[in-house]
């Protein structure tokens, strides 16, 4: 089944409420994290990641790591976190990150953290696809944390879609 992003915006906001409702947590005030400086919304983003990758199972945690490394280079990993994501890339091919048990019990969420601020600098737009893998995992549908970060997330795609629609509003 072939869905294109038009219809997945609603089923992630379907997911994201759900998650919300699970938790327990209140939605997220969404209008005082637009009002709040730039670095301000990325520090943010880099605790809620820092939080659910603390909390997540091993399964989810690897893929976590896996789609943050993606966007980085070996030099870019090799200056995070002790060298620690780029050594585990070398073990295995570029594509994807070789992680076993061991690899991710080491690995903590201050490492994570460091990994989040790298890639939100190569890209604001890295994270989103963070927003698939909590959706997809029912293994922290109680987390406060997955569930705010998901609707931040959500939120944040919503406005990168208006600004490139916008964007080519200007050339025609």
């Amino acid at each position: 089944m072939t869905t294109d992003k038009q219809d997945l915006n609603p089923l992630m906001t379907e997911a994201m409420q759900s998650l919300l409702a699970k938790s327990g947590v209140a939605p997220p005030d969404i209008a005082a994290i637009d009002a709040a400086p730039q670095e301000a919304q990325s520090q943010l983003l880099t605790q809620l990641v820092g939080k659910v990758y603390e909390s997540a199972p091993m399964e989810l945690r690897s893929q976590l790591l896996e789609r943050l490394t993606r966007h980085l280079g070996l030099l870019s990993l090799l200056s995070i976190a002790g060298g620690v994501f780029a050594k585990i890339r070398l073990r295995g091919n570029w594509q994807k990150l070789p992680l076993g048990l061991e690899d991710i019990s080491k690995i903590q969420a201050s490492d994570v953290t460091a990994l989040v601020d790298r890639v939100q600098q190569v890209s604001t737009e890295a994270l989103n696809g963070l927003a698939q893998i909590l959706v997809n995992s029912p293994a922290i549908a109680g987390s406060a944390a997955a569930a705010t970060l998901l609707a931040v997330l959500m939120h944040r795609m919503q406005n990168q879609r208006r600004r490139s629609a916008d964007s080519w509003d200007f050339y025609a």
